[in-house]
C-alpha cells in the first residue's frame, strides 16, 4: 500500500494523499516475527511499543501481528517490496489508517505508555508527526506553512511576533532557515523540491513531536537534495525517534540504527542495521538484500 499526495488538510494536526494532503491537514513467511533485538537498558527510552498489531482493508490483512519498539534517539527503517505493508504500518502508528473507510486494526500501540486509541487524534498527531513521499507544502507563505499547526493548537490566535521564534527554530532544525530567512512571506510553492520537503519537515517538527514518521521522504528528490535530507535525519535523531519507510536499501544502511524487513504483511526480521545487511538470519531477508526479488 503506497501513499499518494493530494491537496487538503484536516484538523491542522499534520500533513495527512488526497489521503496525504487530507491526511496532511488534520502484504510469505509463516513464522512469527522475532522479538525486538534491542534490550531494554538504562538510558534507552522506549517511545512507542507496537504489540501484535494487524491492519485490515475490507477484512484482508495488510499487516499481520507485528510487534516492535521504537526508541528515543534512533532511526528505525522499514524496508521490503511494494505491497509488503510497511507504509500501512507506518500510517497506523499515528492512526492515519483510520482515515481510510474500509480499514481496521487490532493489537495495541502504546506511546509513552498511553494507548494511542485512547488519545484524541490531534494530540496523537502532534506527538507522532509525519512527512510524506511527495513534498506537499500548503498554498501559503513559508512562514504560514510552519505556523499553521502552531496556530491550530492554540486556544487563541497568537500574533506573528509570538510565533516567529518557534517558526525560525523549526526552519533552523530543518536546515532551511539560512536559505529563506530574508523572504519568509514568499509562497512555499516557489521553493525547489528539496526545499519544499525540508519545509514539510519543519512544519512536522514545529510542535516538538516525540516521534517523526517519514514515508519515502527522498523518493521525489535529486541526489543532492537526498543527501541533505539524510544528513538532516541524522541530526534530528538526537532529539527524536524516527521511523522511515524506504525502498532505497543503501539509504536505509546509511541512516538507520535498526532495520525491519517486511514481506506480505509479516515482519520477517528486525535487527541492527549492519546485522541485517551483512548477516541476516532469515533466508527471505538474505534474498531481498541480495536483490533476488524486490
Amino acid at each position: 500500500m503506497q501513499s499518494n499526495d493530494g491537496a487538503e488538510w484536516e484538523n491542522g494536526a499534520l500533513p495527512i494523499d488526497k489521503l496525504d494532503f487530507e491526511a496532511e491537514l488534520m502484504t510469505i513467511t509463516p513464522e512469527r516475527a522475532p522479538s525486538d533485538p534491542r534490550p531494554a537498558s538504562a538510558g534507552v527510552i522506549e517511545r512507542l511499543c507496537v504489540k501484535d498489531v494487524s491492519v485490515f482493508y475490507d477484512n484482508t490483512p495488510a499487516v499481520k501481528s507485528v510487534s516492535l519498539s521504537i526508541h528515543q534517539g534512533e532511526v528505525l527503517a522499514l524496508i521490503g517490496p511494494s505491497g509488503c505493508g510497511k507504509t500501512t504500518l507506518l500510517r497506523t502508528l499515528n492512526r492515519l489508517t483510520e482515515l481510510t473507510r474500509n480499514a481496521s486494526h487490532s493489537g495495541q500501540i502504546l506511546l509513552d505508555g498511553d494507548d494511542t486509541d485512547d488519545l484524541v487524534d490531534t494530540e496523537l498527531r502532534s506527538r507522532v508527526s509525519m512527512v510524506f513521499q511527495q513534498p506537499n507544502p500548503f498554498p501559503m507563505s513559508i512562514f504560514d506553512n510552519v505556523a499553521f499547526a502552531l496556530r491550530e493548537q492554540s486556544r487563541r490566535r497568537p500574533r506573528r511576533r509570538e510565533l516567529e521564534p518557534l517558526v525560525n527554530q523549526a526552519l533552523q532544525r530543518a536546515g532551511l532557515y539560512e536559505e529563506v530567512r530574508g523572504d519568509l512571506d514568499r509562497s512555499a510553492l516557489r521553493l525547489s523540491g528539496g526545499q519544499q520537503q525540508r519545509l514539510c519537515i519543519a512544519r512536522a517538527i514545529a510542535q516538538q513531536p516525540e516521534i517523526l514518521l517519514m514515508d519515502e521522504p527522498c523518493s521525489a528528490l535529486d541526489p543532492r537534495s537526498t543527501a541533505v535530507i539524510e544528513d538532516l535525519i541524522r541530526q534530528l535523531r538526537q532529539d527524536l525517534a524516527i521511523v522511515i519507510v524506504t525502498h532505497n536499501l543503501q539509504q536505509a544502511r546509511r541512516v538507520a540504527d535498526r532495520v525491519a524487513f517486511m514481506y506480505l504483511g509479516d515482519l520477517v526480521e528486525l535487527g541492527h542495521t549492519e546485522q541485517i545487511f551483512t548477516a541476516p538470519r532469515e533466508e527471505q531477508t538474505r534474498e531481498y538484500i541480495a536483490g533476488v526479488f524486490g
